[in-house]
């Protein structure tokens, strides 16, 4: 009998999923209006508890980490004013989320954080300052965003009429990193500080220097005001799927956001910014690890757990659902009739919005600004993801496999419960199927080192671009030239 050579074809390993809390410092986030449901506790924003328990809480379920999204204005796209967000609550009020990750940090001792940060607004001396400083009060555990705004809002607030050019943005940004990497990697040599008590040395003057920058958009002298803090650079974040934003995150994300409703749109954009970073820059597409927003609905059984989704609907705020669309897409859609069909309109723009989340929900046959703000007021710019546990680990494998996410950032619809339920019925489910870690890679270490699960990886790795910069112990300045 003859005997055939064909081998099964080998089982694609799983990937151990890197799962991220996504919140901000205001009464409704990705949700506006579920703060109204009796079991929320989103009005506690304001208490230095209320963020202290929630640490503890997901450093226990051990999370990897509490990504604190940030805006620097309203919307006020909507209806060509701010009362839709104000009455809502639509990330409105908004408290700067920095101030409170020393708090959380103080009670925990692996889970990581990261906050909003426009590079837009921010000087880089100032910023380098501040996040290094939080690096430190961490020891480690702190996430670098590279952001740029997209509210006009944010510009009018920051001196200026509108935003710059997308692109100009961007330029700014590249320019940006730059002084980020000059001051963070190679204004101290590692072993600068000596702490010297018998000859009273602190710091030797001889391996701090200057960078000495100056670009179209900035002039740095430096030095660094802040020693090399435990990841020298912390673990850099980036968001934006435009032209530019790919380019931008090929050569300098370690993770990257993403958001849609449908896992086609993430796949293409998360190709090609793989793509690029092994094609222009020489990096392991691996190393870029990508988390895509997702909001769980959970529930014992289906019916419970497609209960609870009617029950947020009654509390859910189209107004501010509309009010958040408006400033994510800068489509004001009061302008349309109550029963215009979206995508019959004159507005290219909107027509194509609009189609894009109906070929992903077919079940409305007419998409109006109610069917719109009606799709977005659970779970923002993100799929909802509603039923058991199994039902709910089979859809973010499906993500997994079709678009070749590293992980998500789950955001809540019930603050806490939305994250109690997670961690009680979802993340079990996701251990039994070898999709989640039982405990930290580095127990104590820095998000670094627990994001790549690679104990003792606390500095940018050697292919990443900001390890060019780095003055390493016992180099001598004159054999160190920092980049331009």
């Amino acid at each position: 009998m003859a005997t055939s050579n064909t081998q099964p074809a080998e089982a694609k390993p799983k990937k151990s999923l890197i799962i991220n809390a996504f919140v901000e410092m205001c009464i409704g986030h990705q949700s506006p209006g579920l703060w109204r449901h009796p079991d929320d506790q989103s009005h506690r924003f304001n208490d230095i508890e209320h963020w202290v328990e929630l640490a503890k809480l997901l450093e226990e379920a051990k999370f990897h980490g509490i990504f604190i999204a940030d805006v620097l204005g309203g919307y006020d796209v909507y209806k060509k004013s701010l009362d839709p967000a104000i009455i809502s609550g639509a990330q409105w009020p908004v408290n700067e989320p920095l101030s409170v990750v020393p708090a959380m940090a103080a009670v925990t001792k692996s889970i990581g954080f990261g906050v909003t940060i426009s590079t837009t607004y921010e000087q880089p001396y100032h910023l380098a300052r501040r996040l290094a400083t939080v690096d430190h009060l961490t020891k480690g555990r702190f996430v670098k965003p590279v952001v740029t705004s997209y509210l006009d809002s944010a510009a009018r607030n920051m001196g200026r009429d509108h935003q710059a050019d997308h692109d100009d943005r961007y330029a700014q940004a590249e320019e940006y990193m730059k002084v980020m990497y000059k001051l963070f990697q190679s204004s101290w040599r590692d072993d600068a500080v000596q702490l010297d008590r018998k000859s009273g040395i602190y710091t030797s003057p001889s391996l701090v220097r200057e960078i000495n920058h100056k670009g179209k958009f900035f002039d740095v002298p430096g030095p660094a005001i802040v020693q090399p803090s435990p990841q020298r650079t912390p673990l850099l974040l980036q968001a934006g799927t435009s032209r530019a934003g790919k380019v931008f995150a090929a050569q300098h994300a370690e993770a990257i956001f993403v958001s849609a409703h449908a896992p086609q749109v993430c796949a293409k954009n998360i190709a090609e910014v793989r793509q690029l970073a092994r094609d222009q820059f020489g990096r392991d597409p691996r190393t870029i690890k990508v988390l895509a927003l997702v909001t769980p609905i959970l529930g014992r059984t289906e019916e419970e757990a497609q209960a609870k989704l009617r029950e947020f609907r009654q509390y859910a705020s189209h107004e501010g659902a509309l009010a958040l669309f408006g400033g994510w897409t800068g489509m004001d859609l009061d302008q349309y009739g109550d029963e215009e069909e979206l995508r019959e309109v004159e507005s290219n723009a909107v027509r194509s919005t609009v189609e894009a989340y109906a070929r992903f929900s077919p079940s409305n046959a007419k998409w109006t600004k109610h069917t719109v703000a009606e799709h977005v007021s659970i779970g923002g710019n993100g799929p909802i993801f509603v039923g058991t546990a199994a039902q709910v680990a089979d859809g973010l494998e499906t993500w997994v496999e079709e678009t070749d996410v590293d992980g998500f950032n789950f955001a809540y619809a019930l603050f806490p419960q939305s994250f109690q339920d997670i961690i009680e019925l979802l993340l079990p489910e996701l251990r039994k199927r070898g999709l989640f870690w039982d405990d930290y890679a580095a127990p104590g270490g820095t998000y670094r080192e627990n994001f790549y699960g690679k104990p003792g990886q606390k500095y940018p790795l050697d292919e990443h671009v900001a390890s060019t910069y780095q003055w390493k112990a016992g180099v001598p300045a004159s054999e160190h030239v920092i980049p331009e």
